[in-house]
């Protein structure tokens, strides 16, 4: 017995003194770090040994102790203006070098399957025209991808699946979430700096189970019935709905990661639950930012498209589209890129990303990167009168106004005293309004437009974004 002990603790120091200086897998060679500002580095190393870290664009270093007995180790390191490639030194006595790191822009992009959705599209959905983006991709171009894998778990996790970090090649770009590509290509473009994507969604997934345990004991107790909280068992036909099971697989592990800002695509699994909803995406936000300690993060997502469900004429959409606009009130420094001109009746996966992707990029250009001239926010609407039988409707719009001019839009619909909705003829009367009407309803009360499940967009601003779907009135679903 005592020559087992001996030879056991012998191992142990052994393994102690062969431990090394270790990252986590998304932490590592072509990454791209965030820009000005205090990056969070951490891993693993000799158990209470110096860990000494020397990034390639200062001759400074920075200094932290590995934990005596785990090995764990974290700092901040300053990041300068975007540049680079520059190679990291991490040591603890023996080292390891990181190599081929860009300083940029970096985004966290996660949601469902629109989010998921390639650029080399799905198999029974393929998306039209992205195939010039992949063969033209070039390695040298400074965007970067990482996307973690599919993983949910019902404690949280310390490491996540992943091959790491991406260069701009061919193969990458196809596989890569075409939102999230198509926002980066506009972005680096733009910005003529790096820009890196980190990628974490799952197809059909619930808000729910992108937000911590925490959270949802604290803020939705008894709210989601026989989920694995509740019973203790989780619902294999359903692991992505669960509450909280791909925040343990798919982001815990990735806490504190540095980012700028968050995109998001997300709700059709949801869409039935509209007012929670509010609550549930205004939730995760103020979870995100907490845990990543990036509390001015700006936030950015997609409104669901329109597509036509079991019934195109139904109003369940139109109820969703408002309450996630009314997260732009409950959500400080969030914008929504609107999608109501791109739908497909066809498909709840529209090919046409690359709009999306740019309205989001346009939201962050104007907002977080101070570009001028350009109106990134969707027209909403703002109030109505009456005059002379016919409905005057006015929108929150930039100074250049709305479009079309001279002719008769699609997408309206009025209603009587009655609440009966018919559908109404629509003009511009000037850059800011427009007049509807319709014979059926000579006192209109209620104005609503693509508020159903199928609907397509005709009124823009100057920058071609769609005016969101909405209603005038309140009356109950």
């Amino acid at each position: 017995m005592k020559r087992i002990l001996f030879v056991l603790a012998l191992a142990l120091v052994s393994a102690a003194a062969s431990a090394k200086v270790e990252l986590p897998n998304f932490l590592g060679d072509n990454m791209v770090l965030q820009q000005q500002t205090a990056v969070a580095l951490w891993g693993t190393a000799t158990p209470g040994k110096k860990v000494t870290i020397r990034p390639g664009w200062t001759r400074g270093k920075t200094m932290v102790k590995a934990d005596p007995e785990t090995g764990k180790w974290f700092a901040r390191v300053y990041t300068p203006a975007a540049g680079g490639p520059y190679d990291i030194v991490i040591s603890d006595g023996e080292k390891l070098t990181v190599h081929n790191v860009l300083i940029g822009e970096v985004w966290f992009c996660s949601g469902q399957s629109n989010m998921e959705m390639p650029v080399k599209g799905y198999g029974s959905q393929p998306a039209r025209g992205n195939e010039d983006f992949i063969v033209k991709a070039k390695p040298s171009r400074p965007i970067r991808v990482c996307k973690i894998a599919k993983h949910s778990m019902t404690t949280p996790q310390d490491t996540v699946i992943t091959e790491g970090w991406k260069v701009h090649s061919p193969e990458a770009v196809a596989n890569t979430s075409a939102t999230a590509y198509f926002f980066a290509d506009y972005l680096q473009s733009a910005l003529d700096i790096p820009v890196g994507i980190l990628e974490s969604d799952w197809g059909g997934s619930s808000i729910e189970t992108w937000i911590d345990e925490k959270t949802i004991r604290e803020q939705f107790a008894g709210e989601f019935e026989n989920c694995h909280l509740q019973t203790g068992k989780v619902d294999p036909n359903r692991p992505h709905q669960e509450p909280c099971l791909l925040y343990n697989g798919q982001v815990h592990a990735l806490v504190p990661f540095t980012f700028k800002g968050m995109l998001w695509y997300q709700g059709e699994t949801n869409r039935g639950r509209p007012e929670q909803y509010i609550r549930l995406q205004t939730a995760y936000v103020k979870m995100m930012r907490e845990l990543f300690q990036v509390p001015d993060a700006p936030f950015y997502f997609v409104q669901i498209a329109p597509y036509p469900y079991n019934n195109p004429s139904d109003w369940l959409s139109g109820y969703f589209y408002e309450a996630q606009q009314k997260t732009l009130e409950t959500i400080p420094h969030s914008g929504m890129a609107a999608t109501v001109d791109v739908g497909e009746f066809g498909t709840i996966h529209p090919c046409q990303k690359p709009a999306v992707g740019k309205r989001l990029a346009l939201l962050a250009l104007e907002h977080d990167y101070g570009v001028k001239g350009i109106e990134a926010d969707a027209p909403t609407y703002k109030s109505f009168t009456v005059e002379d039988g016919k409905a005057i409707v006015q929108f929150n719009v930039g100074p250049l106004g709305l479009n079309p001019m001279g002719c008769e839009v699609d997408g309206f619909e009025v209603a009587g005293a009655d609440r009966v909705f018919h559908p109404a003829k629509a003009i511009r009367k000037n850059g800011t309004s427009f007049k509807v009407w319709s014979p059926e309803v000579p006192e209109p009360v209620a104005v609503r437009y693509c508020f159903r499940n199928w609907g397509v967009g005709t009124i823009f601003n100057a920058c071609g974004i769609p005016v969101t779907p909405f209603r005038t009135d309140d009356w109950q679903l």
